[in-house]
């Protein structure tokens, strides 16, 4: 990534693809009638969208280019700030959801420091560094919440009528 506009690029997937996971994790725990998680993922979805307006509003005079999916510079397989699928479960509780959500903030913090940090282009170094701090108080948001919820007991996800899918 070499341009403020390649920048903004990211910042926009990234933050498209963390709001279109939140969702989809919401419907799925919906499904289920966990009401409490659901809850919550809608809320980070919000707040992923908020941060992707911020995004766009800052391409104003930007030539930002388009990128093809997989020409994205992650550090990983998909945008750092997307929550993964393989840590939900249908039984999840607050606690869950609030420390998926953390790890993924702390993965997007940790995107937009190292180019806050590394990068050559000041304007771009700027930018990284003002979508960190964000991330930072997110993280720090987060970082209080999970202490409102205590992690759950062993056995937590034990279920003795799983639901059956029909192949």
């Amino acid at each position: 990534m070499k341009t403020v506009g390649e920048f903004l690029a990211h910042a926009i997937a990234l933050e498209e693809e963390s709001a279109v996971r939140f969702d989809e994790l919401a419907d799925a725990l919906e499904v289920h009638h966990n009401n409490d998680v659901t809850e919550l993922f809608r809320k980070m979805a919000h707040y992923s969208r908020l941060h992707l307006a911020e995004a766009k509003e800052m391409t104003l005079g930007v030539d930002v280019p388009h990128i093809k999916p997989w020409d994205f510079e992650w550090p990983d397989e998909e945008a750092p700030e997307t929550p993964e699928m393989e840590g939900t479960h249908y039984m999840m509780t607050p606690y869950h959801a609030l420390a998926l959500a953390l790890e993924s903030e702390r993965r997007g913090q940790s995107f937009y420091q190292g180019l806050a940090d590394n990068h050559e282009n000041d304007k771009l170094r700027e930018m990284a560094k003002e979508f960190a701090e964000e991330e930072g108080e997110h993280v720090k948001l987060l970082s209080e919440m999970i202490t409102r919820y205590p992690p759950p007991k062993e056995g937590w996800d034990e279920d003795m009528d799983p639901p059956n899918v029909a192949d």
